[in-house]
């Protein structure tokens, strides 16, 4: 019968799930508790040398606060 696949599908399914899950969770580890941010294009490579620029940390995941963020730097 048709339904007898579903056990199969069911644990092809979980099988496929498990990397995704695990990279995202590996890379929020890894970056600080943050999720990994993607530069694809020119204005979003900016804002990430901006934010590592302002963090003072050369990492754009460590932030300051913004309580000490001024407007000359």
């Amino acid at each position: 019968m048709w339904f007898e696949i579903l056990p199969g599908l069911a644990v092809m399914g979980i099988c496929l799930t498990i990397p995704g899950i695990s990279t995202a969770l590996i890379q929020k580890y890894s970056n600080g508790g943050k999720e990994k941010r993607i530069a694809r294009n020119r204005y979003q490579w900016n804002l990430l040398e901006r934010d590592k620029r302002i963090s003072g940390f050369s990492h754009y995941y460590e932030a300051k606060g913004l309580e000490n963020i001024t407007e000359d730097e």
